[in-house]
């Protein structure tokens, strides 16, 4: 890999998330890598809301849920996630990669069926292989080859569409009021991975089912508190009482892992208020998303066009791909270059994200240095 100019680094910050970062080795750094996507992983609220759990229930709860690690403030955290998102309830697990692989394999099994889009994210792609049900593939929001796929599994007892809501490569959302209406007429399940979509789509940051108008009616919902809410870690799934009842008796990661950490619950909770008090954070964003993606524009890149404050520009090789965040990095500017095995060979990909965090000067100078670096490497 290294002889490749793929081998990936890590980079290690000396200082909160936030728009601007001191990192080891760089000095002080733009970022446009992060899904702290409404600047609130250095809010002084959500800090302050984890102090304070971290105080009142203890570094960790020691056990799993079942037995005696769950805590007060999961609940609340849990009730407070079912009320913004517009469902019953909700269950939260450390991550929402756990929460997939902890949710899909309990929703499906051997006589049932999963249809995933064929770009979903690398954790439904395991949690259905963990199934016993039928797998299913259709191509990137391809509805007419969804359409088929549920006709062909007409004898299931169960067709489960599992989809993301944005897909966080190529930053476009998933069709969903037409996979919603193919889940009617075919009598099947939705699932959505909402991660990049919770906090940043619709007015109030609840996600692509704000955004088309469907609150309320995706069956299931998993997403994650690590990106826009807080960023520390954790996930959840949000459906009916009943599927989460199923899931507090049956999903394995439930059941064999520890809670989430309290102050982690603290302070996702908080960010769920300061949002819900504060919606111009989600206005903020989408403006700072299009000064991005329309200065990139101006100045000759050709960035995916899409609705979410996930901006990739194309570059073809991964070695290129990374070379050019490297150098990037050393005009003071953070991009991840993405390539094999995230993406497919030849679509690599640096990968702007868009923060609320981020002021007209920060994006400016970053834009700054991509005209350098894109005149030197030749891409524009």
């Amino acid at each position: 890999m290294k002889k490749k100019g793929t081998l990936k680094r890590l980079r290690y910050l000396q200082s909160p998330m936030d728009a601007r970062v001191q990192m080891e080795g760089c000095g002080e750094i733009i970022i446009l890598s992060s899904n702290n996507y409404l600047g609130l992983s250095n809010h002084r609220e959500v800090i302050q809301a984890g102090e304070d759990a971290l105080e009142r229930y203890g570094a960790g709860t020691a056990s799993v849920r079942f037995i005696c690690g769950t805590f007060s403030i999961h609940r609340e955290l849990e009730q407070k996630l079912a009320s913004f998102l517009g469902t019953e309830a909700s269950l939260s697990y450390v991550s929402c990669w756990n929460a997939n692989t902890g949710a899909i394999p309990v929703l499906a099994g051997e006589q049932d069926v999963i249809i995933s889009d064929e770009l979903n994210h690398a954790s439904i792609i395991d949690a259905v292989r963990l199934c016993k049900a039928r797998r299913l593939i259709y191509k990137h929001a391809d509805m007419e080859e969804l359409e088929d796929r549920l006709k062909s599994s007409k004898d299931a007892r169960i067709r489960l569409i599992a989809t993301d809501g944005v897909f966080s490569m190529e930053g476009d959302l998933a069709p969903m009021p037409a996979i919603v209406e193919l889940a009617r007429k075919y009598n099947a399940v939705t699932l959505v991975d909402d991660s990049h979509g919770t906090g940043v789509m619709g007015a109030g940051g609840r996600g692509v089912a704000e955004h088309f108008g469907l609150l309320g009616q995706i069956d299931v919902i998993t997403g994650t508190l690590g990106k826009a809410l807080g960023g520390a870690a954790g996930g959840f799934v949000a459906s009916s009482a009943q599927v989460i009842e199923v899931l507090t008796q049956s999903s394995r990661p439930q059941i064999f892992s520890n809670a989430l950490p309290a102050t982690i619950a603290g302070s996702a909770l908080k960010a769920i208020e300061v949002l819900e008090a504060d919606p111009s954070l989600v206005a903020k964003l989408h403006d700072n998303t299009d000064y991005l993606r329309s200065g990139l524009r101006a100045r000759g890149f050709n960035p995916l066009d899409a609705p979410s404050a996930i901006i990739p520009i194309l570059v073809g090789e991964t070695a290129f791909a990374i070379r050019m965040s490297e150098r990037l990095l050393e005009e003071g500017v953070f991009v991840t270059g993405f390539g094999y095995p995230v993406v497919p060979e030849g679509t690599a990909r640096l990968r702007v994200q868009a923060s609320a965090a981020l002021e007209r000067e920060d994006m400016d100078r970053a834009l700054e240095a991509f005209v350098r670096v894109g005149g030197e490497v030749g891409l524009i």
